[in-house]
């Protein structure tokens, strides 16, 4: 029988040994060999960049990081994989407001990261959705008809806010371990307010994991909150949409769209 996981060659040069596991998350196709975790790559520049910024980020007190491994010829990628040192600590999505605060943290270590290149020529369904919430004009790109995507792009307003790089996919990773500072893993980089970054993880802590509308009132004092939330269930929704899956999962976002919708409409 074939052995399961990435292949040899890949392990070697990253020095990884010992048997694969595969991981939850990361698509599928995350595995941990030794104390090595591996993954294809989902775009080469995008790994290379987010390794040379993460190896040379300062300790924090305030959260651990995913740091990446080198291959042996001094490559952050080998046979179109990627690999980072295996963190202790499973994400836990109900503790959203602890997820939100090493949020915060990373992005005011990263606050002066310039803009990577790679983020103009990124096309997938996730970019689509982002680009969805903060464009006025809408990305190309194939839509079906969205009732909760329609109302939500009619509650957006204007917003001046400055962008910086942020983590766009907090809420699943961020690892948790007794004694140990939270783990930030799978950075999905993205040109926007942090506190967009922050409304995400709201959003989606809400809308699947069971966490009430109070999350929103414990961070409305994040600037443009409102319309940063109304973004975020765009970004989302949209990225359903164009990723062109079953079906869109109007239940679970129906109550979030109304929470959010309510909050951004003043009272007149």
């Amino acid at each position: 029988m074939d052995d399961p996981g990435p292949p040899r060659a890949v392990r070697a040069a990253f020095g990884a040994d010992g048997t694969a596991i595969r991981l939850a998350g990361g698509k599928g196709g995350t595995w941990r060999v030794g104390d090595v975790v591996l993954k294809p790559s989902e775009g080469d520049d995008e790994v290379r960049w987010r390794a040379e910024v993460l190896i040379a980020l300062p300790e924090s007190p305030r959260f651990r990081i995913a740091r990446p491994v080198r291959a042996a010829d001094g490559d952050w990628l080998a046979g179109g994989w990627e690999a980072t040192e295996a963190v202790a600590g499973h994400p836990d999505q109900r503790r959203v407001d602890d997820v939100i605060r090493v949020g915060v943290a990373f992005h005011e270590l990263v606050a002066a990261v310039p803009r990577p290149a790679f983020l103009d020529t990124r096309h997938d369904p996730w970019a689509y959705g982002e680009r969805l919430a903060f464009s006025d004009v809408p990305p190309p790109g194939p839509r079906r008809p969205s009732r909760l995507l329609d109302e939500l792009l009619a509650l957006r307003r204007p917003v001046v806010l400055p962008d910086q790089i942020v983590h766009g996919d907090l809420l699943g990773n961020v690892l948790f371990g007794d004694g140990l500072a939270p783990a930030v893993i799978d950075w999905s980089a993205y040109w926007r307010p942090p506190a967009w970054a922050s409304a995400v993880a709201a959003v989606d802590a809400m809308v699947w994991h069971g966490i009430g509308p109070e999350v929103i009132g414990r961070w409305a004092h994040l600037p443009e909150w409102n319309q940063m939330l109304v973004r975020a269930a765009i970004y989302r929704l949209g990225t359903w949409d164009a990723a062109g899956w079953p079906q869109e999962p109007e239940d679970a976002y129906c109550p979030v769209v109304a929470t959010i919708a309510h909050l951004a409409v003043p009272p007149s």
